[in-house]
């Protein structure tokens, strides 16, 4: 983030690079307070899971787990941590912006090529979808994954819209996070590309251990795509559409279909 200052007899703003320090410590707090922390939580669940006498394989995870017994006062709690996190990706956008910059237009996130998104959106969805499908199967048989438990979809008429906002929070704050601010700012650290995308795939991959290795691996690989499509058009929009489906599949479909599954 810059600061303006003016100067005697003109109105144009000279902006000051903020230190590399500085910068250091804007990200490291910033993970601090987001993907940073859920992947130190992620990592400490699965030291936990190998530390129990059941096996990787007999062992569970939930998504979405309920916040409260009650319906209204689940769907309440489900309610404020969307807004809280969304809280934190507008203090990312806040922090990369710059005057006469908007930060919105510097990591695309915006409605300017949207149907162009969409389909990079979609080519997304079935080139991570299908295989992240079939990685969890493989994974499962071969005991190296957590039975994932879906939410149930008939507690109260609001479960469906409120687990569809979930998947849209999902897919905002890890890509704009990730590849939008994250990219953004090791970029200003003077970090190679490829630094770069290593960092953020393995960071992806860490919040995700605690469904085990494979799953670990596989969002690993999904960072590498989604962080290569990123450094070669900057444009967050298609990452955080592909994101949200990938989400409405897992948070929505996955429930209507694991009573069909082995």
């Amino acid at each position: 983030m810059t600061a303006p200052l003016i100067r005697c007899g003109t109105l144009k703003p000279v902006t000051i690079s903020p230190s590399r320090t500085r910068l250091a410590w804007e990200i490291g707090i910033v993970l601090a307070l987001s993907i940073g922390q859920s992947a130190l939580y992620a990592v400490l669940s699965y030291v936990r899971s190998l530390t129990r006498d059941e096996a990787i394989a007999d062992q569970t995870t939930a998504l979405n787990p309920a916040r409260a017994d009650e319906a209204i006062w689940d769907a309440i709690y489900r309610v404020s941590d969307v807004v809280f996190d969304l809280a934190l990706v507008a203090l990312v956008i806040f922090l990369l912006w710059e005057p006469g910059r908007s930060a919105l237009r510097r990591i695309g996130l915006d409605f300017s090529r949207f149907r162009r998104d969409v389909g990079v959106a979609v080519v997304l969805l079935a080139g991570i979808g299908i295989p992240g499908l079939a990685l969890y199967g493989i994974s499962r048989l071969a005991g190296l994954t957590l039975q994932v438990e879906a939410a149930p979809l008939d507690a109260a008429w609001w479960t469906v819209p409120l687990l569809l906002f979930s998947a849209v929070r999902a897919g905002v704050l890890e890509e704009v996070i990730l590849n939008g601010y994250l990219v953004e700012r090791l970029t200003d650290l003077e970090w190679r590309p490829w630094r770069i995308l290593v960092a953020i795939a393995v960071l992806r991959g860490l919040y995700h251990l605690y469904q085990g290795p494979a799953m670990a691996l596989g969002n690993l690989v999904m960072g590498l795509v989604f962080g290569w499509v990123y450094l070669r058009w900057r444009r967050v929009m298609p990452l955080v559409i592909a994101h949200t489906l990938l989400d409405t599949v897992a948070f929505v479909g996955y429930p209507l279909a694991a009573p069909f599954l082995p």
